[in-house]
């Protein structure tokens, strides 16, 4: 199997965005599913529902790592539910199932994954809200993302 298609980046961001942030994230999607990168995501709603939705639609594959007991929470564009009764502890696995983590605006539990992610090592490349960290890379666009994720994973 070609390693590209092995690949998986987290994205993680808000459970309730405005129809712009939405159509970032489902940008972004197809742009990561075009690169033959799986999207590893919290499986619920907003952000979350936008990247699988644009990964699906450009012929990618989705992980939903739920908090919760049941697969049938997960947005309809996951592929893959997987459900850990970890509540938002599951934050952890969210991004510890990707080689970099991009976020999309966000509150509390996004700065929990964004925190996690550099304490395990992982890139973390965010869109607007939380540029600004330390140890986190800006980018303006997905498509800038999207290539900044490609060169931090060794992918380009």
């Amino acid at each position: 199997m070609d390693t590209a298609l092995q690949r998986r980046v987290s994205v993680i961001g808000a459970g309730t965005c405005d129809a712009a942030t939405s159509a970032l994230a489902r940008r972004l999607g197809a742009l990561l599913a075009g690169r033959g990168w799986t999207v590893v995501c919290g499986g619920l709603g907003g952000v979350m529902t936008a990247v699988c939705q644009g990964a699906r639609e450009a012929g990618g594959r989705t992980i939903g790592i739920l908090p919760g007991d049941d697969p049938a929470a997960a947005n309809p564009y996951v592929d893959v539910p997987i459900v850990t009764g970890l509540g938002i502890a599951r934050n952890v696995l969210v991004v510890k199932n990707g080689e970099a983590a991009i976020a999309v605006s966000g509150g509390a539990g996004t700065l929990s994954e964004i925190g996690v992610a550099l304490k395990i090592g992982r890139p973390v490349v965010a869109i607007g809200h939380y540029a600004d960290l330390s140890g986190v890379r800006p980018a303006d666009t997905p498509e800038e993302a999207v290539a900044l994720t490609a060169s931090l994973i060794g992918a380009d």
